[in-house]
């Protein structure tokens, strides 16, 4: 079958950072469901993996945290899909990536993918959901008011693909006010048509820009990108006993001056449930039923931004490229394999 992959960690722009290959068929097992991958979604943890993490020696690593197409085959335990159904998901860390014709995935965390949705927009849409979904719902815990504060939550970087979707459910679900940040007039457009009712500039000190809203310090913090870089001024702009989360990865988290306030702080990283077989894992797999079902009900939207093309080494490139250089909005997609 046809892939993409690479041999050795580094930059993107070494020739061999991502290759054409042909790989093995894999065989379904256990709960596993076999997908003929249809189309697929970049995210920044393809950047992060193909930059430093190495395969063993002599294999391939195959990148591709997003996809929709349709299931092949099940393994002998698997329960919930058959042969011929239209599924989206994004995956695990632990297993080959679905930038392959074939994909392996466990069927507890895959969703029957949108009806109303092409393959190319809801390859756009597992990863992001669930990181949003899981970030407002079961981290931050956005029903449950913090006392005194402005019942809202700022979301950093707003436009990314993780922001779009987390404006989308916050302003759909919840009776929040969402602010978000953007720097661009490009990304300011895009937050706003997601339905952010308030669009701050992460380039100006944020803290200056919620107090010049003048409605109060925001009982929510969902910090997606540049976290180091805002951490002080979200400490000076959120409410007392105010919920901070975040999912980037700074160097350092110095969370020191969160104590005075009381604010909680919370991680979200969508795999757990699948790196540590937590006993829930199947929550994965009825979050994207909901999305589905949300999706199909005029609720939620994809976050498509731009196609690539066909699913091969050289638009992969492009893709990655894009992300690094901090200037993509929502999602870049990829369908098919080409001839």
């Amino acid at each position: 079958m046809r892939a993409i992959g690479y041999r050795t960690p580094g930059p993107i722009s070494d020739p061999a950072s991502l290759s054409d290959i042909e790989l093995p068929a894999p065989r379904p097992e256990g709960r596993d469901l076999l997908v003929a991958v249809r189309a697929v979604s970049v995210n920044p943890v393809d950047t992060k993996v193909r930059a430093s993490a190495a395969p063993e020696a002599g294999q391939w690593k195959v990148l591709g945290w997003d996809a929709a197409g349709v299931v092949e085959a099940v393994g002998p335990d698997a329960t919930l899909f058959r042969p011929g159904d239209a599924v989206f998901y994004a995956g695990a860390l632990g297993r080959q990536g679905a930038n392959a014709e074939l994909h392996l995935v466990d069927e507890r965390i895959v969703g029957r993918k949108p009806a109303s949705l092409s393959f190319a927009e809801a390859a756009a849409m597992p990863l992001t959901s669930i990181t949003a979904w899981e970030a407002l719902f079961d981290r931050l815990d956005v029903r449950r008011a913090v006392p005194g504060a402005w019942n809202a939550i700022l979301i950093v970087g707003g436009a990314g693909g993780v922001g779009s979707i987390a404006t989308q459910l916050a302003r759909r679900l919840t009776d929040l006010t969402v602010v978000t940040t953007a720097s661009r007039p490009e990304t300011q457009a895009w937050s706003r048509e997601f339905g952010a009712h308030h669009v701050i500039d992460h380039s100006r000190p944020l803290a200056a820009e919620i107090a010049a809203l003048g409605l109060g310090q925001p009982a929510f913090v969902f910090s997606t990108t540049n976290t180091d870089s805002h951490l002080a001024e979200i400490a000076e702009l959120i409410a007392p006993q105010g919920r901070f989360a975040l999912i980037d990865d700074p160097k350092a988290l110095d969370v020191a001056p969160f104590k005075r306030k009381s604010v909680s702080t919370h991680w979200e990283l969508m795999f757990t449930r699948s790196m540590f077989g937590t006993a829930d894992i199947a929550e994965q797999g009825a979050l994207l039923n909901e999305t589905s079902g949300l999706v199909d009900a005029g609720t939620l939207r994809t976050t498509v931004s731009e196609s690539f093309g066909a699913i091969n080494a050289a638009n992969l490139k492009r893709a990655h490229a894009l992300l690094e250089s901090g200037r993509s909005k929502g999602k870049i997609v990829l369908e098919g394999f080409g001839t």
